[in-house]
């Protein structure tokens, strides 16, 4: 595989490197239109197949898009989100609270580096997309604020 696709490798390489360093039980990650499903083993090693699916576009959902007074809190870097400063503190923000700019929504860890996430807005947290501890991608969608 490192051959012909040198790049997924390195992708894979680098998940793999993440599932680790975390002692993550399994790992599903979007990039792009293809997503990425890693598992570990029963040995407890991370599975050496991982599966690569391509996503299917979904039927629209009734509240898959947000309505215009909705705007979308990207990731502005690839790491692992976190809803709380700590495994035993409370979530920075639930659905339904009201935010100001700069308040801090989440935290993105990477490279053991823990990045605060802020609000550039006003509004109410109408979804948490990820999940907590979910690897996201730079660009992905973090939270729908309700202006």
């Amino acid at each position: 595989m490192e051959e012909r696709y040198p790049q997924e490798a390195a992708t894979l390489q680098e998940l793999l490197a993440i599932m680790r360093e975390h002692d993550l039980e399994s790992l599903r990650v979007r990039l792009g239109d293809a997503i990425y499903e890693l598992q570990r083993a029963s040995d407890g090693q991370a599975d050496g197949a991982p599966r690569r699916y391509s996503e299917e576009p979904a039927a629209p959902a009734a509240s898959a898009e947000p309505d215009a007074n909705v705007s979308k809190v990207l990731a502005p870097l690839t790491g692992v989100f976190y809803r709380a400063s700590s495994p035993d503190a409370a979530p920075f923000v639930e659905v339904g609270h009201r935010v100001s700019p700069g308040d801090v929504l989440c935290v993105l860890e990477a490279m053991k580096l823990f990045n605060e996430i802020q609000s550039d807005e006003s509004g109410t947290i109408a979804r948490i997309v990820p999940e907590n501890g979910e690897l996201v991608s730079q660009g992905e969608e973090l939270f729908w604020i309700q202006r």
